[in-house]
């Protein structure tokens, strides 16, 4: 374990390490190591994430069960408009998997720059620009954090902007990229479509005592177009339970958004993934790439 410490970006000091590597995309290594035991307890914690490559696409996910062919339809013509699509849910849920999903269904011209804290994304583009966080080194030099990879992003031109996931104070950042009309994605823990929402206007007041909820709840709701949920079910099957579109109108500091998307009830039963009569509220952007969404969703704006 000392000799893998060694390779890792994030080793430590001798009697206390925390590492964290991610080989060639296919595992990600995590261990907390501590002599002293006072942070883990009599013995060191070891963490193995092997990552699968087995799905690459919107149609494998509706091969899988854990999407119906009209959602996964109106997400490509989302995907396509350059609609800015957060994917919530929970650990393990499928949010990531999700995004390279979303991702593999856009034109093969656009540039597309990924931001990460450790590489996970993994799609199909040929015009890609993937960078991750750098931690500081023993004496405290060289870190390069996730606000800063994200506002060099935009210098590089991007046609799109992916940032893995969002945590804390970065989520200012991706807003305010996405405010500019860059289209955008990315993920977030949360347990539904609208917690998801509540989140994102309440992550950047981290940024500091001069952001507060007046900027950024309408900021939210007036650049975010759609919230994917996922859920990871107790028979293992993960699946997308609901597809949310802000309104753009904001009450209080709730933000209004229409449900597209939904599992029927079947006698307290959940059923498939089905349209709910809910229309997604920018639909010029729709308009603009030569889509009609009412061919999908079976209703008019």
């Amino acid at each position: 374990m000392e000799r893998l410490a060694y390779k890792t970006r994030e080793y430590r000091l001798r009697n206390f390490a925390i590492a964290a590597e991610n080989q060639h995309k296919k595992s990600l290594l995590h261990f907390l190591h501590n002599n002293a035991q006072t942070i883990t307890q009599k013995h060191w914690a070891v963490n193995i994430r092997k990552f699968t490559r087995r799905i690459g696409s919107l149609h494998e996910l509706v091969e899988l069960g854990s999407l119906t062919r009209q959602a996964a339809e109106f997400l490509r013509m989302s995907v396509l408009a350059g609609s800015n699509i957060i994917v919530s849910g929970a650990t393990q849920s499928g949010k990531t998997t999700m995004l390279n999903a979303l991702l593999s269904s856009a034109r093969p011209t656009e540039r597309v720059v990924t931001v990460e804290e450790t590489f996970e994304l993994d799609f199909g583009a040929l015009d890609r620009v993937a960078m991750q966080c750098r931690q500081p080194s023993l004496e405290g030099t060289g870190e390069i954090t996730l606000r800063r990879l994200i506002k060099e992003s935009l210098r590089m031109r991007p046609d799109r902007l992916v940032v893995g996931e969002v945590r804390e104070a970065e989520s200012l950042d991706l807003l305010i990229a996405l405010n500019s009309g860059l289209p955008g994605m990315s993920s977030i823990h949360a347990n539904s479509a609208r917690d998801a929402l509540a989140k994102l206007s309440t992550l950047p007041l981290l940024a500091g005592r001069n952001i507060d909820s007046a900027f950024v709840v309408p900021t939210v709701a007036g650049c975010i177009d759609l919230v994917v949920h996922c859920e990871l079910e107790r028979s293992g099957r993960r699946r997308v339970i609901e597809i949310v579109a802000p309104s753009g109108n904001v009450t209080g500091t709730v933000i209004e958004a229409s449900t597209i998307f939904a599992l029927s009830r079947v006698h307290s039963t959940r059923g498939e993934l089905e349209p709910t009569g809910g229309y997604p509220t920018r639909i010029h952007k729709f308009a603009a790439a030569g889509f009609d969404p009412s061919a999908v969703l079976g209703v008019s704006a």
